[in-house]
């Protein structure tokens, strides 16, 4: 295909035996909608992910990470820029004594389940987020009463800018509810967690009761989990307030809020991207003239006309 710009021509000459052009990237979300990325990379040495690095500064492109897509929205149009999935990487998981390090592409439910049969406990509330390691570190994931901060002692960051990389300790990283202070020009290689002895049969109990419970309460298809986060963690759910304004069910066009859960939202199959963000745009709108909270999305826009490059690269979920 013919490149748009000679900047994006330029790039794919330097990246083009690991690079491919116009890739769509729904596939790549769990949303499962959204346009090509114009270049699309999947390096498999860390020296290929230092040459992206290169090529993108040369070329004035902006680059978005991308881990399993579960907290990420692309637009119909798709993202003029180079789009980089890390599954091409190593997804090793090396286990030494209560210590474990796992590649930035490791998904969490197999982390979790790795971990517990491991003899590991701490770590089972991540079976039903299904994101990766890298991602989860970037945003602090958690759920059933646990988070990366409760087990993270470092991680292993990559600078997009220079091409260092370095063990960074946690309290360094600025971990948040939901977020932390890593910047968007830094992308998680690896995870290194500090587990507690466990009991193989007593976590494997509570992944399935975590399993249990997230297919009672949650739906499946199309989403990328829970939308918003939630306004006072711990007092007050985002869902709640929704559930508050009876939005269950609103639609527009191929989204809707989910019966099952307020703050879920659907896209139907072959649904647009353009619809889902209007039914978040819409929620929040509703929620905070009706109740003065503002919610903040966990999902990150990417190639949005009206959304800052600053505010969409690095996603790594």
């Amino acid at each position: 295909m013919t490149l748009p710009s000679d900047a994006e021509r330029r790039a794919f000459v330097r990246l083009q035996h690991f690079a491919v052009v116009n890739e769509v990237l729904a596939p790549y979300t769990t949303y499962r909608v959204g346009g090509p990325a114009a270049l699309f990379a999947t390096p498999r040495r860390l020296d290929d992910l230092a040459l992206v690095a290169d090529v993108a500064a040369e070329a004035g492109l902006p680059v978005l990470v991308i881990g399993r897509g579960s907290n990420l929205l692309v637009a119909d149009d798709g993202y003029r820029g180079i789009a980089v999935s890390l599954q091409g990487l190593s997804d090793h998981v090396e286990i030494a004594g209560n210590v474990v390090t796992a590649a930035a592409c490791v998904a969490l439910p197999v982390l979790a389940r790795r971990t517990a049969a491991a003899g590991l406990a701490g770590f089972e509330w991540a079976v039903g987020v299904p994101g990766s390691v890298g991602g989860a570190v970037r945003m602090n994931a958690g759920g059933h009463g646990s988070d990366m901060a409760a087990s993270l002692s470092a991680a292993h960051l990559f600078d997009l800018r220079t091409g260092a990389r370095a063990w960074v300790c946690t309290p360094a990283l600025g971990l948040r509810f939901r977020g932390s202070s890593i910047a968007a020009h830094q992308v998680v290689l690896e995870a290194r967690l500090t587990l507690q002895p466990g009991d193989v049969d007593t976590s494997e109990e509570l992944i399935s009761e975590i399993v249990r419970w997230r297919r009672e309460h949650q739906p499946g298809g199309q989403n990328a989990g829970s939308v918003f986060v939630n306004p006072i963690p711990g007092e007050l759910a985002a869902a709640e307030l929704i559930d508050r304004l009876g939005l269950r069910g609103f639609r527009i066009g191929t989204a809707h809020v989910s019966e099952k859960h307020a703050n879920f939202i659907q896209c139907d199959v072959g649904g647009r991207a353009s619809d889902v963000r209007a039914v978040m745009e819409h929620v929040r709108s509703r929620v905070q003239a009706e109740t003065g909270h503002l919610l903040r999305s966990e999902v990150r826009l990417v190639g949005f006309a009206d959304v800052a490059e600053s505010d969409e690269a690095g996603v790594q979920i």
